[in-house]
Protein backbone atom coordinates (compact mmCIF):
# COMPACT_ATOMS: atom_id res chain seq x y z
CA UNK A 1 0.00 0.00 0.00
CA UNK A 2 1.42 3.45 -0.61
CA UNK A 3 0.06 6.44 0.89
CA UNK A 4 0.39 10.20 -0.23
CA UNK A 5 -0.79 12.95 1.70
CA UNK A 6 -1.78 16.72 0.39
CA UNK A 7 -2.94 19.62 2.65
CA UNK A 8 -5.40 21.61 0.77
CA UNK A 9 -5.92 23.82 3.73
CA UNK A 10 -5.45 24.20 7.29
CA UNK A 11 -7.31 21.03 7.94
CA UNK A 12 -8.82 19.89 4.60
CA UNK A 13 -6.46 16.85 3.67
CA UNK A 14 -6.64 14.43 0.09
CA UNK A 15 -4.87 11.37 0.93
CA UNK A 16 -3.65 9.06 -2.19
CA UNK A 17 -3.53 5.70 -1.53
CA UNK A 18 -2.79 2.77 -3.68
CA UNK A 19 -3.17 -0.85 -3.85
CA UNK A 20 -1.29 -3.55 -5.65
CA UNK A 21 -3.51 -5.65 -7.99
CA UNK A 22 -1.64 -8.93 -6.62
CA UNK A 23 -2.99 -8.01 -2.67
CA UNK A 24 -6.44 -7.83 -4.86
CA UNK A 25 -6.68 -11.09 -6.60
CA UNK A 26 -5.47 -12.77 -3.55
CA UNK A 27 -8.32 -11.68 -1.73
CA UNK A 28 -10.52 -12.42 -3.92
CA UNK A 29 -9.17 -15.78 -5.37
CA UNK A 30 -9.42 -16.50 -1.44
CA UNK A 31 -12.91 -15.77 -1.42
CA UNK A 32 -14.04 -17.47 -4.43
CA UNK A 33 -12.28 -20.69 -3.04
CA UNK A 34 -14.72 -20.13 0.47
CA UNK A 35 -17.49 -19.51 -2.08
CA UNK A 36 -17.13 -22.85 -3.94
CA UNK A 37 -17.90 -24.78 -1.01
CA UNK A 38 -21.30 -22.77 -0.14
CA UNK A 39 -22.67 -22.03 -3.72
CA UNK A 40 -25.84 -23.96 -5.70
CA UNK A 41 -25.39 -24.18 -9.03
CA UNK A 42 -27.96 -26.45 -11.50
CA UNK A 43 -26.30 -29.45 -12.81
CA UNK A 44 -23.36 -29.89 -9.93
CA UNK A 45 -23.27 -31.09 -6.27
CA UNK A 46 -22.87 -29.29 -3.53
CA UNK A 47 -19.18 -28.24 -2.77
CA UNK A 48 -18.03 -29.84 -6.30
CA UNK A 49 -18.58 -26.60 -8.10
CA UNK A 50 -15.58 -25.58 -10.44
CA UNK A 51 -13.62 -22.66 -9.61
CA UNK A 52 -14.05 -21.64 -13.12
CA UNK A 53 -17.98 -21.51 -12.83
CA UNK A 54 -17.84 -19.68 -9.62
CA UNK A 55 -15.19 -16.71 -11.11
CA UNK A 56 -17.28 -16.54 -13.70
CA UNK A 57 -20.88 -16.22 -11.90
CA UNK A 58 -19.72 -14.60 -8.58
CA UNK A 59 -16.38 -13.00 -10.04
CA UNK A 60 -17.00 -9.40 -10.54
CA UNK A 61 -19.45 -9.37 -7.18
CA UNK A 62 -16.66 -10.52 -5.17
CA UNK A 63 -14.11 -8.17 -6.79
CA UNK A 64 -16.54 -5.01 -5.93
CA UNK A 65 -16.97 -6.65 -2.16
CA UNK A 66 -12.85 -6.64 -1.81
CA UNK A 67 -12.13 -3.03 -3.40
CA UNK A 68 -15.21 -1.67 -0.83
CA UNK A 69 -13.52 -3.56 2.46
CA UNK A 70 -9.79 -3.09 1.22
CA UNK A 71 -11.05 0.74 0.89
CA UNK A 72 -12.50 0.91 4.07
CA UNK A 73 -9.14 -0.90 5.89
CA UNK A 74 -6.69 0.74 4.00
CA UNK A 75 -8.19 4.43 5.15
CA UNK A 76 -8.19 3.33 8.76
CA UNK A 77 -4.60 1.85 8.41
CA UNK A 78 -3.24 4.72 6.58
CA UNK A 79 -5.15 7.41 8.53
CA UNK A 80 -3.04 5.32 11.74
CA UNK A 81 0.41 5.53 9.77
CA UNK A 82 0.08 8.94 9.59
CA UNK A 83 -1.32 10.22 12.40
CA UNK A 84 -4.43 12.12 11.37
CA UNK A 85 -7.40 12.38 13.48
CA UNK A 86 -10.61 12.62 11.04
CA UNK A 87 -13.57 15.25 11.52
CA UNK A 88 -15.90 13.34 9.57
CA UNK A 89 -16.49 10.81 7.03
CA UNK A 90 -13.79 11.11 4.14
CA UNK A 91 -15.21 11.63 0.44
CA UNK A 92 -14.05 8.90 -1.77
CA UNK A 93 -13.17 9.46 -5.39
CA UNK A 94 -11.69 6.00 -7.21
CA UNK A 95 -8.68 6.65 -9.57
CA UNK A 96 -8.08 3.00 -10.69
CA UNK A 97 -10.44 0.14 -9.86
CA UNK A 98 -10.50 -2.45 -13.22
CA UNK A 99 -8.93 -5.46 -13.39
CA UNK A 100 -5.59 -5.51 -13.60
CA UNK A 101 -4.67 -2.10 -12.91
CA UNK A 102 -5.03 -2.41 -9.08
CA UNK A 103 -6.90 0.00 -6.76
CA UNK A 104 -5.88 3.56 -6.41
CA UNK A 105 -8.69 6.31 -4.63
CA UNK A 106 -8.52 9.52 -3.07
CA UNK A 107 -9.87 10.10 0.29
CA UNK A 108 -10.90 14.06 1.03
CA UNK A 109 -11.94 15.11 4.57
CA UNK A 110 -10.94 17.00 7.59
CA UNK A 111 -9.12 16.76 10.58
CA UNK A 112 -9.25 17.58 14.15
CA UNK A 113 -7.86 20.75 14.73
CA UNK A 114 -4.58 20.85 17.09
CA UNK A 115 -4.21 23.33 19.43
CA UNK A 116 -3.45 24.31 23.00
CA UNK A 117 -6.30 25.78 24.91
CA UNK A 118 -5.19 28.83 26.85
CA UNK A 119 -3.68 27.99 30.96
CA UNK A 120 -6.71 27.99 33.01
CA UNK A 121 -5.10 30.19 35.20
CA UNK A 122 -5.50 33.08 32.77
CA UNK A 123 -9.40 32.59 32.70
CA UNK A 124 -11.49 35.39 34.54
CA UNK A 125 -15.07 33.73 35.91
CA UNK A 126 -17.81 34.69 37.95
CA UNK A 127 -18.95 33.05 40.98
CA UNK A 128 -22.28 33.76 41.97
CA UNK A 129 -23.81 33.74 45.25
CA UNK A 130 -27.67 34.36 46.27
CA UNK A 131 -29.85 33.55 49.46
CA UNK A 132 -33.92 33.07 50.00
CA UNK A 133 -35.38 35.89 52.04
CA UNK A 134 -38.38 35.56 53.94
CA UNK A 135 -39.76 38.38 51.78
CA UNK A 136 -38.96 35.94 48.84
CA UNK A 137 -41.12 33.30 50.20
CA UNK A 138 -43.70 35.56 50.87
CA UNK A 139 -43.99 36.64 47.23
CA UNK A 140 -44.11 32.48 46.79
CA UNK A 141 -47.03 31.90 48.91
CA UNK A 142 -48.91 35.08 47.16
CA UNK A 143 -48.18 33.10 43.57
CA UNK A 144 -49.99 30.43 45.26
CA UNK A 145 -52.32 31.91 46.39
CA UNK A 146 -52.86 33.45 43.16
CA UNK A 147 -52.79 30.55 41.25
CA UNK A 148 -55.81 28.99 43.44
CA UNK A 149 -57.92 32.73 43.54
CA UNK A 150 -61.73 31.72 42.72
CA UNK A 151 -64.25 34.44 41.17
CA UNK A 152 -67.17 35.47 43.03
CA UNK A 153 -70.29 37.30 41.07
CA UNK A 154 -70.96 40.84 41.75
CA UNK A 155 -73.58 43.53 41.56
CA UNK A 156 -71.99 46.36 40.85
CA UNK A 157 -69.98 48.13 38.17
CA UNK A 158 -66.92 46.53 36.74
CA UNK A 159 -63.30 47.40 37.53
CA UNK A 160 -60.07 46.72 37.02
CA UNK A 161 -58.99 42.89 38.06
CA UNK A 162 -62.44 41.66 37.43
CA UNK A 163 -63.51 38.76 35.14
CA UNK A 164 -65.88 40.63 32.55
CA UNK A 165 -67.67 37.50 30.76
CA UNK A 166 -69.10 39.36 27.57
CA UNK A 167 -71.13 38.15 24.18
CA UNK A 168 -69.86 40.22 21.51
CA UNK A 169 -69.16 40.19 17.56
CA UNK A 170 -66.59 42.54 15.91
CA UNK A 171 -67.43 43.35 12.07
CA UNK A 172 -65.14 45.27 9.57
CA UNK A 173 -66.68 47.36 6.68
CA UNK A 174 -69.66 45.42 7.81
CA UNK A 175 -68.57 42.04 7.34
CA UNK A 176 -68.09 40.02 10.59
CA UNK A 177 -64.58 39.05 11.74
CA UNK A 178 -65.67 37.12 14.75
CA UNK A 179 -67.84 34.50 12.33
CA UNK A 180 -70.76 35.71 14.06
CA UNK A 181 -71.86 36.44 17.47
CA UNK A 182 -69.32 35.08 20.60
CA UNK A 183 -70.71 33.75 23.41
CA UNK A 184 -69.61 33.25 27.09
CA UNK A 185 -66.54 34.94 26.23
CA UNK A 186 -64.06 35.97 29.68
CA UNK A 187 -61.92 38.78 29.82
CA UNK A 188 -59.71 40.01 32.87
CA UNK A 189 -59.75 43.39 33.41
CA UNK A 190 -56.56 44.81 33.36
CA UNK A 191 -54.97 41.72 31.92
CA UNK A 192 -54.15 43.26 28.38
CA UNK A 193 -55.14 40.24 26.62
CA UNK A 194 -57.14 41.71 24.34
CA UNK A 195 -56.67 44.92 21.66
CA UNK A 196 -55.92 47.90 23.40
CA UNK A 197 -58.83 49.81 24.11
CA UNK A 198 -61.02 46.95 24.12
CA UNK A 199 -60.73 46.47 28.18
CA UNK A 200 -61.44 50.14 28.98
CA UNK A 201 -64.34 49.96 26.72
CA UNK A 202 -65.74 47.55 29.60
CA UNK A 203 -64.59 48.93 32.94
CA UNK A 204 -67.29 50.46 34.79
CA UNK A 205 -70.25 48.62 32.82
CA UNK A 206 -72.72 46.96 34.67
CA UNK A 207 -74.31 43.14 34.07
CA UNK A 208 -76.39 43.36 31.25
CA UNK A 209 -75.31 46.78 29.56
CA UNK A 210 -75.16 46.43 25.58
CA UNK A 211 -71.89 49.01 24.14
CA UNK A 212 -70.79 49.49 20.86
CA UNK A 213 -67.40 50.93 20.04
CA UNK A 214 -64.94 51.40 17.20
CA UNK A 215 -61.40 50.52 17.76
CA UNK A 216 -58.10 50.37 15.47
CA UNK A 217 -56.13 47.37 15.33
CA UNK A 218 -52.38 47.66 16.13
CA UNK A 219 -50.70 47.89 12.95
CA UNK A 220 -48.68 44.32 13.73
CA UNK A 221 -51.60 42.85 14.54
CA UNK A 222 -51.40 38.77 13.47
CA UNK A 223 -54.48 38.85 11.43
CA UNK A 224 -53.17 40.49 8.15
CA UNK A 225 -56.40 41.65 6.96
CA UNK A 226 -57.39 43.12 10.18
CA UNK A 227 -54.07 45.14 10.95
CA UNK A 228 -54.23 48.68 11.11
CA UNK A 229 -57.75 48.46 10.40
CA UNK A 230 -60.94 49.60 12.43
CA UNK A 231 -63.17 47.44 13.80
CA UNK A 232 -66.72 47.75 15.26
CA UNK A 233 -67.74 45.87 18.30
CA UNK A 234 -70.96 45.01 19.44
CA UNK A 235 -71.01 44.06 23.96
CA UNK A 236 -73.05 42.13 26.18
CA UNK A 237 -72.19 42.23 29.37
CA UNK A 238 -72.90 38.69 30.46
CA UNK A 239 -71.51 38.23 34.36
CA UNK A 240 -69.04 40.66 36.36
CA UNK A 241 -66.75 38.67 38.60
CA UNK A 242 -64.40 39.72 41.82
CA UNK A 243 -61.30 37.21 42.68
CA UNK A 244 -60.76 36.15 45.91
CA UNK A 245 -57.52 34.28 47.65
CA UNK A 246 -57.59 31.58 49.95
CA UNK A 247 -56.68 32.23 53.40
CA UNK A 248 -53.24 31.22 54.37
CA UNK A 249 -54.35 29.02 57.31
CA UNK A 250 -54.21 24.84 58.09
CA UNK A 251 -56.66 24.13 55.05
CA UNK A 252 -54.28 25.92 52.66
CA UNK A 253 -51.33 24.35 53.76
CA UNK A 254 -53.14 20.87 53.33
CA UNK A 255 -53.24 21.47 49.91
CA UNK A 256 -49.86 21.60 49.60
CA UNK A 257 -48.92 18.39 51.82
CA UNK A 258 -48.68 19.61 55.04
CA UNK A 259 -51.06 17.51 56.94
CA UNK A 260 -50.44 19.07 60.25
CA UNK A 261 -51.62 22.74 58.54
CA UNK A 262 -49.20 24.18 59.79
CA UNK A 263 -47.83 27.44 58.01
CA UNK A 264 -44.34 27.76 59.21
CA UNK A 265 -43.69 24.13 58.38
CA UNK A 266 -45.42 25.35 54.24
CA UNK A 267 -42.79 27.95 54.83
CA UNK A 268 -39.87 25.74 55.17
CA UNK A 269 -41.11 23.56 52.75
CA UNK A 270 -41.09 26.45 50.06
CA UNK A 271 -37.90 27.50 51.05
CA UNK A 272 -35.95 23.84 50.29
CA UNK A 273 -38.00 23.91 47.18
CA UNK A 274 -36.16 27.64 46.36
CA UNK A 275 -33.32 26.64 47.56
CA UNK A 276 -33.29 23.75 45.27
CA UNK A 277 -34.23 26.15 42.34
CA UNK A 278 -31.72 28.85 43.45
CA UNK A 279 -28.69 26.08 43.43
CA UNK A 280 -29.68 25.07 39.94
CA UNK A 281 -29.81 28.95 38.87
CA UNK A 282 -26.51 29.37 40.68
CA UNK A 283 -24.70 26.74 38.61
CA UNK A 284 -26.37 27.42 35.63
CA UNK A 285 -24.80 31.17 35.91
CA UNK A 286 -21.60 29.85 37.10
CA UNK A 287 -21.14 27.41 34.49
CA UNK A 288 -22.51 29.75 31.81
CA UNK A 289 -19.36 32.03 32.91
CA UNK A 290 -16.60 29.29 32.34
CA UNK A 291 -17.89 28.62 29.03
CA UNK A 292 -17.82 31.96 28.11
CA UNK A 293 -14.29 32.48 29.68
CA UNK A 294 -12.97 29.42 27.58
CA UNK A 295 -14.75 30.75 24.38
CA UNK A 296 -13.53 33.99 24.43
CA UNK A 297 -9.84 32.80 25.48
CA UNK A 298 -9.39 30.22 22.78
CA UNK A 299 -9.38 30.46 19.16
CA UNK A 300 -10.21 26.71 17.84
CA UNK A 301 -10.66 26.22 14.15
CA UNK A 302 -13.61 24.83 13.75
CA UNK A 303 -14.04 21.84 11.18
CA UNK A 304 -16.73 22.48 8.59
CA UNK A 305 -18.29 19.23 8.82
CA UNK A 306 -18.66 19.51 12.57
CA UNK A 307 -20.48 22.40 12.70
CA UNK A 308 -22.77 21.26 9.91
CA UNK A 309 -23.50 18.02 11.95
CA UNK A 310 -24.62 20.96 14.96
CA UNK A 311 -26.89 22.48 12.65
CA UNK A 312 -28.69 20.18 11.90
CA UNK A 313 -29.44 18.58 15.40
CA UNK A 314 -29.96 22.22 16.29
CA UNK A 315 -32.54 22.99 13.47
CA UNK A 316 -34.11 19.27 13.80
CA UNK A 317 -36.93 20.55 16.55
CA UNK A 318 -37.56 23.34 13.91
CA UNK A 319 -38.03 21.21 10.62
CA UNK A 320 -40.38 18.41 12.83
CA UNK A 321 -42.12 21.57 14.38
CA UNK A 322 -42.80 23.09 10.62
CA UNK A 323 -43.87 20.02 9.51
CA UNK A 324 -46.26 19.19 12.28
CA UNK A 325 -48.04 22.30 11.71
CA UNK A 326 -47.99 22.23 8.23
CA UNK A 327 -45.55 25.33 7.72
CA UNK A 328 -43.40 26.87 5.30
CA UNK A 329 -39.65 26.72 6.54
CA UNK A 330 -37.04 29.71 5.60
CA UNK A 331 -34.07 27.07 5.73
CA UNK A 332 -31.39 29.98 4.87
CA UNK A 333 -32.89 32.19 7.76
CA UNK A 334 -32.82 29.29 9.89
CA UNK A 335 -29.37 28.31 10.02
CA UNK A 336 -28.65 32.14 9.52
CA UNK A 337 -30.03 31.98 12.86
CA UNK A 338 -28.42 29.24 14.24
CA UNK A 339 -24.84 28.79 12.69
CA UNK A 340 -23.32 30.93 15.58
CA UNK A 341 -24.70 28.66 18.16
CA UNK A 342 -23.52 25.68 16.57
CA UNK A 343 -20.27 26.74 16.01
CA UNK A 344 -20.54 28.01 19.65
CA UNK A 345 -20.70 24.66 20.45
CA UNK A 346 -18.78 22.95 18.36
CA UNK A 347 -15.31 25.04 19.23
CA UNK A 348 -16.62 24.28 23.38
CA UNK A 349 -16.59 20.94 23.12
CA UNK A 350 -13.15 20.66 21.20
CA UNK A 351 -11.99 22.62 24.07
CA UNK A 352 -13.49 20.82 26.72
CA UNK A 353 -12.33 17.77 24.96
CA UNK A 354 -8.39 18.94 25.29
CA UNK A 355 -8.84 20.43 28.86
CA UNK A 356 -10.41 16.67 30.04
CA UNK A 357 -7.47 14.88 28.70
CA UNK A 358 -4.76 17.37 29.73
CA UNK A 359 -5.97 17.41 33.32
CA UNK A 360 -6.83 13.70 33.20
CA UNK A 361 -10.68 14.45 34.43
CA UNK A 362 -12.08 11.11 34.76
CA UNK A 363 -16.05 10.72 35.02
CA UNK A 364 -17.08 10.91 38.69
CA UNK A 365 -19.96 8.09 38.88
CA UNK A 366 -21.12 8.71 42.57
CA UNK A 367 -21.67 12.71 40.89
CA UNK A 368 -23.55 10.97 38.27
CA UNK A 369 -25.57 9.21 40.77
CA UNK A 370 -26.19 12.04 42.96
CA UNK A 371 -27.03 14.10 39.71
CA UNK A 372 -29.64 11.31 38.78
CA UNK A 373 -31.08 11.51 42.26
CA UNK A 374 -31.56 15.35 42.56
CA UNK A 375 -33.04 15.61 38.93
CA UNK A 376 -35.68 12.41 40.10
CA UNK A 377 -36.20 13.91 43.68
CA UNK A 378 -39.03 16.40 41.50
CA UNK A 379 -40.96 13.46 40.87
CA UNK A 380 -43.58 11.56 42.73
CA UNK A 381 -41.63 8.51 42.71
CA UNK A 382 -37.84 9.36 42.54
CA UNK A 383 -36.66 5.35 43.02
CA UNK A 384 -38.63 4.27 39.76
CA UNK A 385 -36.86 7.34 37.82
CA UNK A 386 -33.60 6.57 39.07
CA UNK A 387 -33.76 3.00 37.67
CA UNK A 388 -35.18 4.23 34.42
CA UNK A 389 -31.73 6.08 33.37
CA UNK A 390 -30.01 3.20 34.75
CA UNK A 391 -31.87 0.60 32.96
CA UNK A 392 -30.17 2.15 29.42
CA UNK A 393 -26.58 3.69 29.05
CA UNK A 394 -27.88 6.13 26.30
CA UNK A 395 -30.30 7.39 28.71
CA UNK A 396 -27.55 8.17 31.19
CA UNK A 397 -25.20 9.42 28.61
CA UNK A 398 -26.70 13.09 28.68
CA UNK A 399 -26.69 13.05 32.85
CA UNK A 400 -22.80 11.50 32.14
CA UNK A 401 -22.01 14.45 30.08
CA UNK A 402 -23.28 17.35 32.41
CA UNK A 403 -21.42 15.77 35.09
CA UNK A 404 -18.23 16.18 33.05
CA UNK A 405 -19.29 19.73 32.22
CA UNK A 406 -19.50 20.22 35.54
CA UNK A 407 -16.40 18.51 36.88
CA UNK A 408 -14.37 20.95 34.33
CA UNK A 409 -16.54 24.03 35.92
CA UNK A 410 -14.83 23.43 39.28
CA UNK A 411 -11.26 22.63 38.29
CA UNK A 412 -11.30 25.81 36.39
CA UNK A 413 -12.81 27.48 39.52
CA UNK A 414 -9.89 26.40 41.41
CA UNK A 415 -7.42 27.42 39.21
CA UNK A 416 -8.89 30.53 37.77
CA UNK A 417 -9.53 34.05 39.28
CA UNK A 418 -12.72 34.60 40.13
CA UNK A 419 -14.93 37.33 40.98
CA UNK A 420 -18.00 37.04 43.15
CA UNK A 421 -21.41 38.24 42.15
CA UNK A 422 -24.02 38.45 44.39
CA UNK A 423 -27.52 38.78 43.09
CA UNK A 424 -31.34 38.69 44.98
CA UNK A 425 -33.42 35.63 44.20
CA UNK A 426 -35.98 37.16 41.74
CA UNK A 427 -33.11 38.70 39.57
CA UNK A 428 -31.31 35.52 39.40
CA UNK A 429 -34.82 33.55 38.77
CA UNK A 430 -35.81 35.79 36.64
CA UNK A 431 -32.68 35.49 34.57
CA UNK A 432 -32.90 31.81 34.74
CA UNK A 433 -35.88 31.34 33.08
CA UNK A 434 -34.24 33.14 30.14
CA UNK A 435 -31.24 32.01 30.68
CA UNK A 436 -28.75 29.90 27.65
CA UNK A 437 -27.69 26.62 28.66
CA UNK A 438 -23.77 26.48 29.33
CA UNK A 439 -22.90 26.05 25.50
CA UNK A 440 -25.05 28.91 23.83
CA UNK A 441 -24.67 32.27 23.63
CA UNK A 442 -25.04 34.62 26.65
Amino acid sequence: MQVAVESTSELNRKMTISVPEDKIRQQVESRLQSLAHKVKVDGFRPGKVPNSVVRKRYGQQVREEVLTDLIQSTFHDALRDEQLKPAGAPEIKAIKADEGEGLEYEASFEIMPEFVPMPLETLEVKRFVSSVEEADIDRMIDQLREQRKTWLDVERPSAEGDKVTIAFEGTHDGVTFTQGRVKDFAVVLGSGYMIPGFEDQLTGQAVGANIEFDLQFPPEYPTENLAGQTGHFVVEIRSIQEPHLPELDADFARLFGIEEGDIQALREDIRVNMEREMNRALKTRAKSSVMDALYDKNTVLLPKVLVQDELNDLAKPYRESARKNKQALDEDTLKGNLEPLAKRRVALSLILGKLIDAHGVKLDPNRVRAAVEELAASYEQPPEVVRWYYAESSRLREIENMVFEDQIVDLIFEKAASTEVSMPFQTLMAGAMTAPSATQPA
